[in-house]
């Protein structure tokens, strides 16, 4: 296990150095910096971090377990609500920096007894991976009269202790959710097997770029089909030079817990 980075001056170094490092792979992929977004993942992070973190500009974060979620949304929440009073009647030009929102995204598995009260609380859900956490989101979905954005998430590689739909069922699950009225289909997720070389991820997100690509060409989804989230800290730069546009960045930038 490594050491968190609890320094601010650490965690500004590891944002700018991941920055760098997006925008030297998103260039050698033919795409501008821009193209490419980071979710930082707060699974090890100190409520302080994340804080430093949105003041240095960033707006997307990421958790992994639903209880975790539930607490960091409104503490977050409420830190900037008390932020925003704070700049009614200051000047202080270091606010400036900071995102007029802040997008959750769910990244971990879901459970169905969870759904409920993770749906309202995320911006987008990386990890649908079966009809009947569909079919329970688009209840919730229906409900709340609010659709939910979503991704599916496939084990491209077949790993047993992995979530994600298998690879020859994910078009299927994608036509069918796209048929349900409150729900939106955004994109598709995957991650890779854990390995010291990154670049025996690359195999792995070259066919999920792949099932991307024909899930678009059948007109799936249709235009806000646009998300593809590969990438680690560990193999994020390959990711994007097989297409990726969203990564999950944690270690890199927090530390390991």
């Amino acid at each position: 296990m490594g050491t968190p980075t609890t320094s601010p001056a650490r965690l500004s170094d590891a944002y700018a150095a991941v920055r760098q490092r997006v925008a030297a792979a998103a260039e050698r992929s033919g795409r501008p910096a821009d193209a490419v977004n980071v979710v930082a993942v707060t699974k090890y992070a100190a409520p302080d971090q994340i804080r430093q973190l949105v003041e240095l500009g960033h707006a997307d974060l990421g958790e992994s377990r639903a209880q975790q979620l539930q607490q960091r949304v409104p503490q977050l929440a409420e830190y900037l609500e008390r932020r925003d009073r704070m700049a009614d009647v200051s000047d202080n030009k270091d606010r400036a920096a900071v995102p007029d929102k802040v997008r959750w995204h769910m990244i971990g598995q879901l459970q169905r007894n969870k759904a409920k009260q993770i749906a309202p609380l995320v911006d987008l859900i990386h990890s649908v991976d079966s009809l009947r956490l569909a079919e329970e989101l688009q209840a919730i979905a229906g409900k709340r009269e609010q659709q939910v954005d979503l991704l599916i998430q496939v084990n491209i590689a077949g790993e047993a202790d992995k979530g994600g739909v298998a690879l020859p069922a994910a078009v299927h699950l994608a036509e069918t959710i796209d048929s349900m009225l409150d729900l939106r289909l955004r994109g598709l997720m995957c991650m890779a097997p854990y390995a010291d070389d990154p670049e025996q991820a690359r195999p792995v997100f070259k066919r999920c770029a792949e099932l991307f690509s024909e899930v678009r060409k059948e007109g799936i989804g249709g235009e806000t089909f646009n998300v593809l989230s590969m990438g680690m800290s560990g193999d994020y730069e390959v990711a994007i030079e097989e297409g990726a546009n969203v990564v999950r960045i944690g270690s890199a930038l927090f530390g390991d817990g």
